[in-house]
């Protein structure tokens, strides 16, 4: 029995730190997405299936940009990145605050995309969740966009992440058309020799309330991270250095709200401007002021 009782010991032992070796493996593949990038962005509509015959497809698009991802949370359950644009010569860049991905170990709580502006509450159980990270995407003002939990794989030298999950339309989408309003992604996100890959299968869908969802096309994304030295993004650090305290302000209030762990809705515009507008304007920068903007936008 003594004997019996120190093998079972001995083997939650080895798996405890199985475990925490896979975690620290996955954390590192995490952190290889930081730094500085030239990034491509692909998309193409591959299929169509709407009915309406006068339905034209989105174009092309292939667009280039530097982008500066800064590593704003290590911890050993929670990492954060934050992406940053920089356009133009380094010297008299333009500078914009762009998407941010936070990763989360074995994390219960999510807010799921529903269509037209609402996310609902959901939580797992821990099983459902053992050994995965959750990728949590936040639009450029630190409002919700997307979410999803799944396993990091390490095989065969290669290091990948994928989960499929519905999204809001994106801006180059929801500024040219409004046929659609879900996007179900299919994100696959790849660590390569030269930087990562993020790799996308998604749908384009109607959803409406008591109906099922109608599929109008698909549309494949190929988007390519290639790292170059840190110091070609000197101008997105710097802005980062410069802007850091009035977004953690943000991410604060935000977090507040997530906390509540109930449905959430927002509004798309107050006093006719969308929340962006408001957070990314100078004369916004108190944390009183800044709080009470973000909380007009929740609709009670």
């Amino acid at each position: 029995m003594k004997k019996t009782l120190i093998l079972l010991a001995t083997s939650t032992l080895i798996l405890s730190i199985n475990a925490q070796s896979k975690q620290k493996q996955d954390a590192t593949a995490i952190k290889n997405m930081c730094g500085c990038f030239e990034v491509t962005f692909n998309f193409t509509e591959t299929f169509q299936y709407s009915d309406d015959s006068l339905y034209l497809p989105s174009e092309p698009k292939v667009a280039s940009a530097l982008e500066w991802a800064q590593l704003v949370v290590d911890e050993k359950d929670e990492i954060s990145i934050q992406h940053i644009l920089q356009m133009g010569d380094a010297a008299d860049a333009y500078v914009i605050k762009h998407w941010r991905q936070d990763w989360l170990y074995e994390y219960k709580n999510f807010y799921m995309f529903n269509g037209d502006n609402n996310w609902i509450f959901q939580e797992k159980s821990s099983t459902d969740v053992k050994g995965q990270w959750t990728q949590k995407v936040y639009q450029v003002d630190d409002s919700p966009r997307y979410e999803g939990s799944a396993t990091w794989v390490h095989v065969d030298g290669r290091s990948f992440w994928e989960n499929t999950t519905d999204a809001p339309l994106p801006r180059r989408e929801y500024t040219q058309r409004s046929d659609y309003n879900v996007t179900v992604r299919g994100n696959r996100q790849e660590i390569t020799d030269i930087g990562w890959v993020h790799d996308q299968d998604n749908d384009k869908v109607i959803r409406e309330a008591n109906k099922e969802d109608v599929l109008i096309a698909q549309e494949k994304g190929y988007n390519i991270y290639k790292k170059v030295d840190d110091s070609r993004c000197s101008a997105a650090v710097q802005w980062w250095t410069t802007n850091y305290e009035k977004w953690n302000i943000v991410r604060d209030k935000w977090n507040e709200i997530y906390a509540r762990n109930v449905n959430l809705s927002l509004k798309v515009k107050v006093d006719n401007k969308a929340l962006y507008k408001h957070l990314f304007s100078d004369d916004c920068k108190e944390k009183e002021q800044i709080n009470d903007v973000i909380e007009s936008f929740v609709i009670k």
